[in-house]
C-alpha cells in the first residue's frame, strides 16, 4: 500500500480494475476502430458511481475524496483512455465547478441531472482563437431583459455532442473591464436551450471513442441567474477548475503508462529470441526498469498532489507538475513499449498501437507541457 491511501482506497481500485478488465476492456479496440462513443459502457460507469465520484451524496453522487476519483481514473486509463476520459471530463470539469462555484439553486437544478440522470456536462473554454490564450475567447453573453444572449462557438470539448450530453458550462465575454480587456464571465447553458447545437469532431487520431464536439450559439437565451459565480471572475473559475482538471489528466498519463508497461512486461517474457525471453537482455530488462521507476515517482508525485487538495492546501503547482511529469513519462513508456514489442506493436491489433496514438493527447489537452512550465515557473516566482 502507499503510505496515503487507506484499505479503503485499495479496495475501490481492486472494484474498478475488475470491472474495467470485464467491461471496458473487451470492446475497447472495437470503439476506438469504428469511434464510436458507447452510450450502454457509460450507462455502466454512470450505474457504478465513476461518474459522480467525489459529487456529495444529497445531490446523487458518491462523496468520494479525490484520491479515489484519482484511483478510478488511473485505474480506467490502464485499460483505455477513451473511458478514462469520459469520466475525467464530466467529473473535474463538469461537476467540479458547479460544486465549487455554484449557488443553492444551480446545485440543485444541475447536479442530479449529472448524476441520477445520467447527463454528461461539458467544459466549454476552448475555441478557434482560444487555446492555451483563454483570455482570448471570442463567445460573447449580453444581458438583455433578465436574460444572457449568447453568441459564438467552442471547439475540442469532450462530453459536447453525444446523446447523452447535457449542456455547458461557458466562458464568455460579458463586457469590458476597460484599457482593452475584456471582462470574462461564466455561464451556464443547457442543451435543450433554443440557438445551442453541436456536432461530433470525428477522424481523430486518439480518444476515438470519446465524445469529443465543437458547439455553436446562436442567440442562445438563459436566464441571468444561470451565471457561475461573480461576473467577470470567469477566468479565476475556469483556471482554478484546470487545476482540478490537470490531477485528473495526470491520472490518465499514470493509467496508461502502468498499462503500458504490464504490456512490455509480458510481451518481453513471452517473445524468444536467440534462444531465451528478451526481458533477460540488457538492453531491454533496462527499459523495463526505467520504466518502473518513473511510474513510481509520477504515483508519488500526483497522489501527493491529490493529498494536498483533500486536506485543503494549495496544489496548483503539485497539479501542474503531476500533469506536466506524467504526461510525459507515459509518452516515454508507450514508446519503449512499443519498442519491445518490435513490429507486432505497431498492428491494430495490438493495444499498445492504441495506447502510443491515446498518449499524444496528454501532453496539449488542459495546459500544454510548454504552458505548464510556465505555470510551474510562476508558482516559484518567476516572471
Amino acid at each position: 500500500m502507499y503510505p496515503l491511501l487507506t484499505k479503503t482506497h485499495e479496495a475501490f481500485r481492486e472494484q474498478v480494475r475488475a470491472f474495467s478488465e470485464k467491461e471496458i476492456k473487451p470492446v475497447a479496440a472495437d470503439l476506438d476502430e469504428r469511434a464510436v462513443f458507447s452510450n450502454d459502457l457509460t450507462n455502466k460507469m454512470f450505474d457504478e458511481g465513476y461518474l459522480r465520484i467525489t459529487t456529495p451524496e444529497e445531490y446523487g453522487g458518491m462523496g468520494m475524496d479525490t484520491l479515489s476519483y484519482i484511483i478510478a481514473v488511473e485505474e480506467i486509463a490502464r485499460v483505455d483512455g477513451s473511458q478514462a476520459a469520459t469520466v475525467a471530463a464530466h467529473n473535474s470539469l463538469g461537476q467540479a465547478p458547479i460544486l465549487a462555484y455554484g449557488t443553492d439553486a444551480q446545485k440543485k437544478q444541475f447536479l442530479p441531472m449529472l448524476t441520477a440522470e445520467k447527463k454528461l456536462w461539458a467544459f466549454g473554454l476552448t475555441e478557434p482563437n482560444a487555446g492555451s490564450d483563454s483570455n482570448n475567447t471570442e463567445t460573447t453573453a449580453v444581458l438583455e431583459n433578465g436574460n444572457w444572449v449568447i453568441n459564438g462557438k467552442k471547439i475540442y470539448i469532450t462530453n459536447a455532442a453525444s446523446e447523452m450530453a447535457g449542456g455547458v458550462t461557458v466562458q464568455a465575454v460579458t463586457g469590458e473591464r476597460g484599457h482593452g480587456m475584456k471582462e470574462l464571465s461564466v455561464i451556464l447553458v443547457p442543451r435543450d436551450t433554443q440557438g445551442y447545437s453541436c456536432e461530433v469532431i470525428d477522424s481523430k487520431m486518439m480518444w476515438r471513442a470519446a465524445d469529443t464536439g465543437r458547439i455553436m450559439f446562436d442567440n442562445v437565451k438563459v436566464p441571468e441567474e444561470y451565471i457561475l459565480g461573480e461576473r467577470g471572475k470567469g477566468s479565476r473559475i475556469m483556471l482554478a477548475t484546470l487545476d482540478g482538471g490537470r490531477l485528473s489528466i495526470a491520472a490518465m498519463g499514470l493509467g496508461l503508462a502502468q498499462g503500458a508497461f504490464e504490456m512490455a512486461m509480458e510481451y518481453a517474457g513471452k517473445r524468444v529470441q536467440f534462444g531465451k525471453p528478451i526481458r533477460s537482455f540488457q538492453a531491454n530488462s533496462f527499459k523495463l526498469a526505467d520504466m518502473a521507476l518513473k511510474i513510481e515517482l509520477a504515483r508519488n508525485l500526483l497522489y501527493k498532489a491529490c493529498w494536498l487538495k483533500d486536506n485543503k492546501q494549495p496544489f496548483g503547482k503539485e497539479a501542474a507538475m503531476a500533469k506536466l511529469y506524467t504526461s510525459e513519462i507515459s509518452r516515454e513508456i508507450a514508446n519503449e513499449s512499443l519498442q519491445i514489442h518490435g513490429a507486432h506493436g505497431l498492428m491494430k491489433e495490438n493495444p499498445i498501437e492504441r495506447f502510443y496514438r491515446d498518449q499524444r493527447i496528454l501532453e496539449i489537452g488542459e495546459g500544454t507541457s510548454e504552458i505548464l512550465r510556465l505555470v510551474i515557473a510562476r508558482h516559484l516566482g518567476i516572471r
